[in-house]
């Protein structure tokens, strides 16, 4: 049987369009975000040795369009730095051969 870190790896491969932490944790039936975004972080180290890649659709800000850097964290943001909203659209996920 896999382990959870396996089927959220599996899940970010045959997508075809990004995944968010909620799209994750709902499909999964997990509880609590935090826990996949330690995963993804994990996940992300674990598959360089791989050849593949993970893909970062950035956050960004509801109300303003702000688009959130990239960093090296897989959270999603809690307010936008230029309109102080918290409408935040959380960042997707992809899992792709590097190229």
């Amino acid at each position: 049987m896999p382990t959870r870190r396996e089927k959220i790896t599996e899940m970010l491969e045959r997508t075809e369009y990004p995944l968010t932490a909620d799209d994750i944790c709902r499909d999964l039936d997990i509880k609590d975000k935090s826990i996949v975004y330690e995963d993804i972080n994990h996940i992300s180290k674990s598959i360089k040795n791989m050849s593949k890649e993970l893909l970062v659709q950035p956050a960004r800000c509801g109300n303003c369009d702000f688009v959130f850097k990239v960093k090296g964290s897989a959270k999603r943001p809690s307010k936008c730095p230029q309109c102080k909203g918290q409408w935040i659209i959380s960042p997707g996920y992809l899992i792709r051969p590097r190229k």
